[in-house]
């Protein structure tokens, strides 16, 4: 392991936990907030929102076995961009038969797999060989 990429894994652990933070209060808001915080949800689709704040548990676990670089972690961090993408399929799904949702859905779902892929890839090329 070159000195760069064990500062890179380092940053991504971070990120990864730091996200996984700010996407359980943000879903933990959405789901058991008061009825102000569960309108400014508006047309969430509900197996998103229970996605997204379930894996924000999962990203904290990532990201934290990343920071001590458990080689878990990677196959972790490679379980959440998949399972992030089949959401985000079936969410394509609900978008083209007509289901309501709102748009920023679609760039959360974006942001959350380039993320994960870009932690996925980091965290591969760290610790594949371990």
């Amino acid at each position: 392991m070159t000195h760069h990429s064990g500062w890179s894994l380092k940053a991504a652990a971070v990120v990864g936990m730091v996200f996984g933070l700010l996407t359980i209060v943000s879903g933990g808001n959405a789901l058991f907030g008061d009825a102000a915080a569960r309108a400014a949800v508006g047309n969430a689709v509900p197996f998103v929102l229970w996605f997204n704040f379930a894996a924000g548990f999962a990203y904290v676990a990532a990201g934290g076995g990343l920071l001590f670089r458990h080689r878990w972690a990677l196959w972790l961090s490679l379980a959440i961009v998949i399972a992030t993408v089949l959401v985000f399929a079936a969410f394509a799904l609900h978008v083209q038969r007509g289901g309501p949702y709102e748009m920023r859905t679609v760039g959360a779902m974006v942001l959350r797999t380039g993320v994960w892929l870009i932690i996925s890839v980091l965290a591969w090329g760290a610790l594949r060989h371990r």
